[in-house]
């Protein structure tokens, strides 16, 4: 893909308080609810009813869009995002300091995954040697480049990982087929996997790299690859640490550059959540979600879908049934698994991620890093 036709498809305070708050309810008779497989009573009502505070907008100190996100905990997050920038709280938002790799200006991060307040992996995005992977271990005072992409055919857009030490990078189609990179030792050293057990790729697809989530994981070996551009926007799925993929339809519309599915989200191996559209802003986004309770072998829409693309999705903690999905114009809340969602904050963010400790965080443009937490 040339880079200009890369570019087009990886460019792709709000209301905090009491309106928020209330939005992010999770009424107690949805907290027992039938999960998407008829599972009742599965969440933990003591969290899945609790109010949310809404969102928080903390004071960055940078215009840079930040489009990977790494939630820790309620204290703890990193950012990575345009030029080079990479952030790390360890305060809740309250400061953030700038961590950013030495000569890293030139270089667009799309995806950072941390594993404490001290080691994390960030990704940056581009053709050839762009495509970098720097690694941490004293919350950014230094960093080591792991790996710097030697094929000039090769984009890498997201990666995951499966633990601290296993984890995976995808690039979009090299040779018609996407490439898959893994770690075994927390991103200390990458090596690309095999193809044989990639199928092909549609004519024209390729990933987002628009919010860090179109590689994702859960449990120690399932892992999810979302696709736009091609003739159907698709699901790949692996259930053994990218060796070998099954890629299913999805009923997120594509077709085109810049339509697809954009951010992926699973509570478990199982169900999960698929969000997306048109990034064009002059673009409507019709059946922009679809939800899956079988791994991803198949997709349905969201009867209620968000009413504008989204880019980012994320499950709150503990719930089976309540998720937000995040977007350039709104935040956008389920109660149901996915089935129906209506959007609770207007504010633009490119991607969201929440930590078990019951805290959620937002990211994007102009140096928007917001925090939302149980009331």
């Amino acid at each position: 893909m040339t880079s200009k036709g890369k570019t087009r498809r990886v460019m792709a305070a709000g209301l905090a308080g009491a309106a928020l708050a209330a939005a992010l309810t999770v009424p107690a008779e949805a907290a027992g609810r039938a999960g998407q497989d008829g599972e009742a009573g599965q969440d933990r009502p003591a969290r899945a009813g609790a109010a949310w505070g809404g969102w928080r907008l903390t004071e960055t100190g940078t215009d840079a869009r930040f489009r990977g996100l790494a939630a820790v905990s309620g204290s703890v997050a990193w950012a990575a995002g345009s030029r080079g920038t990479v952030l790390r709280t360890t305060d809740g938002g309250a400061s953030w300091r700038n961590v950013s790799p030495p000569e890293a200006a030139g270089l667009e991060f799309r995806d950072v995954e941390a594993f404490d307040a001290r080691r994390a992996v960030v990704l940056a995005i581009g053709e050839g040697d762009a495509s970098r992977i720097f690694r941490t271990e004293d919350g950014g005072a230094t960093w080591t480049e792991s790996f710097r992409n030697p094929d000039p055919r090769a984009f890498y857009d997201c990666m995951t990982f499966f633990d601290r030490r296993h984890g995976l990078a995808m690039s979009d189609p090299v040779d018609g087929k996407y490439r898959i990179l893994s770690t075994r030792d927390g991103g200390r050293s990458w090596e690309v996997l095999p193809d044989a057990g990639m199928p092909a790729a549609l004519p024209g697809e390729a990933g987002f790299a628009a919010s860090g989530q179109c590689l994702v994981s859960a449990g120690p070996r399932d892992v999810w690859l979302a696709t736009g551009g091609g003739a159907t926007g698709r699901v790949l799925h692996s259930a053994d640490r990218g060796l070998t993929w099954t890629a299913t339809e999805t009923t997120v519309p594509a077709g085109e550059g810049a339509k697809g599915v954009f951010g992926l989200a699973f509570r478990d191996r199982r169900h999960g959540i698929a969000v997306g559209g048109d990034y064009r802003k002059d673009q409507p986004s019709p059946l922009a979600a679809a939800v899956t309770g079988d791994a991803g072998r198949t997709w349905t829409a969201s009867a209620t879908p968000p009413p504008a693309y989204r880019s980012g999705v994320a499950w709150l903690p503990h719930s089976r049934s309540a998720a937000l999905a995040v977007g350039p114009t709104g935040t956008d809340l389920t109660t149901d698994g996915g089935r129906t969602w209506r959007t609770v904050d207007p504010g633009s963010y490119d991607t969201v991620d929440c930590t078990p400790d019951g805290s959620c965080w937002a990211a994007g443009e102009k140096g928007r890093i917001a925090r939302a937490e149980r009331g």
